[in-house]
């Protein structure tokens, strides 16, 4: 029985010793280097640090990164990608939630370190990469480890302006990676391309799917997602077979005519999520990669990775809706109206809700928001069952998928009429001339404004959504954009749409 993910580790090195488990644009390391570099920074933390304690992680994503968090791991540890690129007090509040005594750096951010107020031990990765592996300690370590123990923490932006670190378990990552590999297919014969940052949970899909299966991970430097020619070549020379991507980085491919440059032709598994997936996008993909799987999955960080997933088997029409499909096996996935009532007839709206072994351990030394969003199923008066209240809003179609409607906070009261921004969005695909879009609601001047990328003119956006939509939902407001600025996590950034 597997009861921490260095199972996985420690399996594929005697599988694959000699193969490429992860490769950046400077460096690489086989599953043998990999299990013995990690087993020596593990020694190295062992030595100032509890198991059970959080490590803070001061690097860009990399392969050196990849050692630090196993190495946590072996010191019994969870860890925490800060990114040097954050601003000073975002990286303060985190380290201040953390309260970690001990972290690991890398010594090129000197600079950035010494604008923090860490008072704490910095270890320099490449040092504690030379520490003598003690096998003692570390069998020790192993020895008391549960699976409920916390892996990682990802901090997540908070409605109280802190942010907020949601920590996930051991259990919680093979839960979900075990039926995550099976259903869609990933072996040791896969290249997974990883785009997403490393404090993102996207990325414990890419490097969690590579450690379980003897794949190798290529990290791709995040400077090739502004020029699509040279990303189309970086695939194509690496030979990735599976892009495990933000809706937004397979758009940035489209929006740039990319695949007129260059099609990978060993991409064969393309799974997408962050956001919804804009058809015209999906359809340019699937012209010319044809018999590639597609699959849109979805999920907050909360439940570790996704909850529902989609594996695209027709044919979809621009307008037309995408389903977040069905629950991953052992996950419960529901919809509660406002009232807490179970919602199951078609086409009505309600939260989505979740429970399941995939729930995370709530928020790091924040009771009361851990408390707010993880909660007791209402439903449920005879045993504690705790879900996860996801604050997004779901409905099933006749065909018996879950379909993503919008976030709560995403539905606005305009006019005296209640209205999905999503439905506007979706009704703006539609329109000839538009590539993407994104609808926020200006609550000081009480208008819905548009923002789009493309050549379409307002009168002839007005004239099509008119046929799809009453008056009180066309925007009152139209705003064209070059290119969608999109957030560290690569979604479309809201707040600076409207700031721009």
């Amino acid at each position: 029985m597997i009861r921490n993910i260095l199972d996985y580790l420690e399996h594929s090195a005697v599988q694959y010793p000699d193969k490429p488990a992860f490769t950046d644009d400077k460096s690489t390391c086989t599953y043998r280097e990999l299990l013995s570099t990690a087993r020596s920074v593990g020694t190295c933390l062992a030595h100032k640090v509890s198991p059970r304690t959080p490590i803070p992680v001061f690097m860009e994503k990399s392969v050196n990164a990849i050692y630090a968090f196993m190495g946590a791991v072996y010191a019994g540890c969870f860890y925490v990608l800060l990114d040097p690129k954050f601003p000073a007090e975002r990286l303060n509040q985190i380290l201040h939630t953390l309260g970690a005594k001990v972290m690991v750096a890398d010594r090129k951010y000197e600079k950035q370190l010494a604008n923090l107020g860490y008072e704490g031990t910095v270890i320099d990765i490449e040092e504690a990469i030379l520490e003598d592996a003690e096998e003692g300690v570390l069998e020790s370590i192993r020895k008391q480890a549960m699976d409920i123990d916390p892996l990682y923490a990802n901090f997540t932006s908070g409605s109280t302006g802190v942010p907020k670190g949601v920590v996930v378990s051991h259990r919680s990552v093979i839960d979900f990676i075990e039926e995550f590999t099976t259903i869609f297919g990933i072996t040791s014969e896969d290249v997974i391309g990883n785009q997403a940052p490393f404090d993102f949970d996207v990325s414990v899909k890419d490097i969690y799917s590579t450690l379980k299966t003897g794949a190798t991970m290529q990290i791709i430097p995040k400077k090739l997602f502004s020029f699509p020619t040279k990303l189309l070549d970086y695939l194509e020379e690496r030979e990735v077979t599976t892009l495990i991507w933000a809706v937004s980085a397979l758009c940035i491919i489209t929006t740039l005519k990319g695949f007129e440059y260059k099609v990978p032709q060993k991409v064969n598994k393309i799974i997408f999520s962050g956001e919804v997936m804009p058809v015209k996008h999906l359809n340019e993909w699937r012209r010319y990669l044809p018999h590639a799987m597609y699959a849109n999955v979805y999920g907050p960080t909360e439940i570790t990775c996704n909850c529902t997933y989609y594996i695209v088997d027709r044919e979809f029409a621009p307008g037309e809706n995408l389903p977040i499909g069905m629950p991953f096996p052992n996950e419960k996935v529901f919809l509660l109206d406002e009232e807490d009532r179970l919602v199951t007839e078609p086409g009505q709206k309600g939260e989505i809700c979740v429970s399941g072994t995939a729930l995370s351990l709530g928020y790091y030394n924040n009771p009361e928001q851990t408390g707010k969003a993880f909660v007791q199923n209402p439903l449920n008066t005879c045993y504690l069952e705790r879900i996860y209240r996801t604050g997004d809003l779901a409905y099933y179609g006749e065909d018996g998928y879950l379909y993503f409607a919008s976030r709560k906070d995403y539905q606005i009261k305009h006019m005296g009429h209640r209205i999905e921004l999503g439905e506007i969005e979706t009704a703006m695909e539609l329109v000839e001339g538009i590539r993407r879009n994104c609808c926020i609601y200006d609550e000081e001047k009480n208008k819905i404004v548009a923002f789009y990328e493309g050549e379409a003119d307002k009168r002839q956006i007005v004239r099509t959504l008119g046929v799809r939509l009453p008056a009180y939902m066309i925007p009152n407001v139209f705003v064209r954009v070059d290119k969608m600025p999109v957030t560290k996590n690569g979604k479309i950034d809201r707040k600076g749409l409207m700031n721009g």
